[in-house]
């Protein structure tokens, strides 16, 4: 991947402002979203990688043309942690498919989600997950994208940043995606009440993967509503009771000098709430 100096900022998906702009096509987004100042935007593929090839190639040309720099959400529907076997190497297919995609749309990252630890313990949990992306290896390790690994918002879900972290270790194909609303969320709040909160994970991924694994690291940043079981729903950034708030997200940018792609996955702001993440980080004094 390469490197890029400065933080990113983009939308998951399309947004209801991007649809009140007329934009009907995905293949419209790259200019759209340069024209309004965003430099990323995050394919949405949690339902199944269901376009066409044209029509992911057109998307990858225009963003080239652009300078958007693209990712893709692989399925929801990957469980990695599964129980049963014929579940768990159906999940290597979709992430298969998924960098397919990818290549096709000119992404240089895949997040996928963890799995499950509902039904199981989490140390079995685990143990199936690595087994998975063992697997996956065989099939898949000669990509050159990177195969994000999330953090998630449930309680029952695997997806601690150290699970994550764990995981990773498995291969250097392998790296996090850190979305700060789900552990914020899993955490029942309060989780990020200040930049250290922020910067101890660019920290505590540098240390534990090597720095450059938290220079550009891939991120979600959204409020997220919770219960006592985690995540519940994503909000926008009107929202004045969940969190987390950004602005100590960014001074802690700009105090660990790294430079990370932040999607944002705000409920139908994506585009404006990730302008507003932007920003607050010029505001903050970060430089483009």
């Amino acid at each position: 991947m390469k490197r890029i100096d400065h933080p990113t900022f983009g939308p998951g998906g399309n947004s209801d402002a991007f649809k009140a702009a007329g934009k009907k096509s995905t293949v419209e987004a790259p200019e759209w979203i340069r024209s309004i100042g965003l430099d990323a935007y995050e394919f949405e593929a949690g339902r199944g990688v269901n376009a066409g090839e044209a029509v992911l190639r057109k998307i990858g040309e225009e963003a080239k043309k652009h300078g958007i720099l693209m990712s893709l959400h692989a399925p929801y529907f990957i469980s990695l942690s599964g129980v049963e076997e014929e579940k768990r190497l159906k999940s290597i297919d979709y992430i298969s498919r998924s960098l397919a995609a990818s290549e096709l749309l000119g992404a240089d990252t895949i997040v996928i989600h963890t799995g499950s630890a509902a039904t199981i313990s989490r140390e079995e949990a685990m143990r199936l997950a690595a087994d998975t992306l063992e697997k996956n290896l065989e099939v898949n390790g000669e990509t050159d994208i990177r195969m994000g690994l999330e953090t998630m918002g449930k309680v029952n879900q695997l997806g601690t940043l150290e699970e994550v972290i764990e995981l990773c270790r498995i291969s250097p194909k392998y790296h996090p995606v850190v979305d700060f609303g789900h552990l914020n969320a899993r955490h029942i709040g309060g989780h990020f009440p200040d930049c250290d909160s922020y910067r101890r994970v660019f920290d505590t991924i540098g240390s534990s993967l090597g720095d450059e694994y938290a220079y550009n690291l891939h991120c979600h940043f959204s409020k997220i509503e919770f219960t006592s079981k985690g995540e519940k729903k994503h909000l926008t950034f009107s929202d004045t009771v969940y969190g987390p708030d950004f602005e100590p997200l960014a001074e802690a940018i700009i105090k660990e000098g790294v430079a990370p792609r932040i999607i944002c996955e705000s409920d139908g702001t994506m585009s404006d709430d990730a302008l507003a993440m932007k920003r607050m980080w010029l505001e903050a004094g970060g430089k483009a």
